[in-house]
């Protein structure tokens, strides 16, 4: 039995990717990479955001970070010390609204001549400056929580261009989402019953996938690994004619339109998308031979990053696309994709303070005053990313192999362990007598890459406040676009107990 209000592969409707923009369209200013900018910046708070279109004709990706010859770290155009001297005394982030803009557009010309819907993983950064900017630039959203729906609604996200996603959806989720019509990827007998029940509820008809686990192995860490057979997600093949005869059963309110799998994150070999691509479609080939009406084949997101700053040659979004193209070609199919990390991780650092070096006799350390609470993921994952100082050390700082610390009281308080880095200088703390406040000032230290599942991830473990973020907008200045949360914040959520 075909699938009622169904849409067509290649048609106009706004859920597809939308058309390229003139090139005559193009801002006239171009934007500033790695040119050190003798303007002063100035810091103000997003208020509203109206998003810049993409760049057509921007091929390669550029990279945001880079170091002069004398040694300080920039921001596209910006150094960072000087935005470190400029802002609150404690960790923040810094992005780069144009390398998202660059790193959104690699998939958008990568998926050139593909019905498709680019999905961003909120759950990778849920900044609402940044959700607005992508949606701006055109992107879809994928959910994992009935929060995150209603953030990108706020957002303005069209809900024809979302996805909601997840092992353990609440009932009151899946009604928001039957409500406000987004994709609903089915997990689970139990989440096909709730999803039903929420239909009835609302008393409309709900488009959904079935997340199939297709057992690939995407050679990762086991925490990210999302589509082997000891992953909590998806459904068994050999429970897939149970799904497709409930469905069936189930047509008063279910729209069976596509099927998704996601194989996990960090992945570095497109082979491993291709591998997982050509088993989805063969589902596809059974399914519609029983009458549905398939048109979306949902691959899921995960492409790696080079967190290593090693120079390696990684796959790029064409390179992922092109792996899967003639599938997806050959069965007349609109692809939707989910990229998280890869378009966010590498558009932000966390900026730190140096506090003071220590050594216990065998191993040196940095502490600063960053920590786990703020970027949990070397600690959660064993997983590195890249540390340097902001500005040159001093000319006789010795080079010496240190573990970067904050002070959280766990020892699972690391960013980085083993890293060859110049001493940094001693921080200087005094008392300003004008303002009868203490001054504290050390070296700038920042952890790269940390666009993704970082501040999102972030706690106020050890009552430390979440920090604020910024970013670098495309004419050069600097301009808040979180505020950092205080100590009277926390005690709101007691007040009138």
């Amino acid at each position: 039995m075909a699938a009622a209000h169904s849409f067509h592969p290649h048609s106009s409707s706004s859920f597809l990717n939308p058309p390229k923009t003139p090139a005559n369209s193009l801002p006239s200013k171009p934007f500033l990479f790695f040119k050190p900018s003798p303007k002063p910046f100035n810091l103000r708070a997003v208020l509203s955001e109206k998003a810049s279109p993409p760049s057509p004709h921007q091929q390669q990706l550029k990279h945001c970070f880079s170091k002069s010859q004398e040694g300080f770290l920039y921001c596209e155009g910006v150094k960072v010390q000087d935005v470190l001297d400029s802002t609150e005394k404690r960790p923040f982030y810094l992005y780069s609204k144009p390398q998202i803009t660059r790193n959104f557009q690699a998939y958008f010309d990568a998926l050139e001549g593909l019905p498709s819907i680019i999905g961003y993983a909120i759950k990778a950064n849920n900044n609402l400056k940044i959700l607005e900017h992508l949606r701006g630039l055109g992107s879809g959203a994928v959910l994992v929580s009935g929060n995150e729906l209603k953030l990108a609604l706020r957002a303005g996200f069209d809900p024809q261009r979302c996805i909601l996603n997840g092992n353990g959806k609440l009932l009151e989720d899946l009604v928001l989402a039957v409500e406000e019509g987004v994709f609903v990827n089915v997990d689970s007998e139990f989440d096909l019953e709730n999803i039903v029940t929420a239909a009835k509820i609302v008393g409309k008809k709900v488009r959904i996938l079935l997340r199939i686990n297709p057992d690939v192995d995407p050679q990762v860490h086991p925490y990210v690994a999302t589509g082997n057979k000891n992953s909590k997600f998806g459904i068994r093949n050999e429970k897939l004619q149970w799904f497709l005869d409930n469905v069936k059963s189930n047509s008063n309110v279910l729209n069976l339109v596509g099927v998704h799998c996601h194989l996990g994150s960090t992945i570095t070999k497109v082979d491993i998308f291709r591998d997982a691509a050509v088993l989805m479609v063969n589902y596809i080939d059974e399914i519609r031979a029983q009458g549905f009406n398939i048109e979306f084949l949902n691959i899921g997101g995960g492409l790696g990053i080079d967190y290593h700053h090693t120079g390696a040659v990684l796959p790029t979004p064409m390179d992922l696309i092109n792996t899967v193209r003639e599938l997806v070609l050959s069965r007349n199919l609109n692809l939707i994709i989910e990229p998280g990390r890869s378009l966010i991780a590498n558009t932000c650092c966390l900026v730190n303070r140096v506090t003071g070096v220590k050594t216990n006799g065998t191993k040196n350390f940095v502490v600063i005053d960053g920590s786990m609470a703020e970027l949990i993921r070397p600690s959660l994952y064993g997983a590195y990313q890249h540390i340097e100082l902001v500005s040159p050390p001093l000319p006789d700082a010795e080079i010496s192999t240190f573990d970067v610390v904050g002070p959280v009281c766990e020892s699972a308080d690391f960013l980085g362990k083993d890293r060859e880095l110049p001493t940094p200088p001693k921080t200087l703390v005094s008392l300003v007598r004008s303002t009868n406040k203490i001054s504290t000032e050390g070296a700038g230290l920042v952890v790269h890459d940390a666009g993704a599942y970082c501040m999102s991830m972030a706690s106020t473990y050890n009552l430390k406040m979440r920090p604020p973020e910024y970013w670098v907008e495309d004419d050069g200045s600097v301009s808040k676009i979180r505020h950092g949360e205080t100590f009277e914040d926390h005690l709101r959520f007691f007040e009138g107990l």
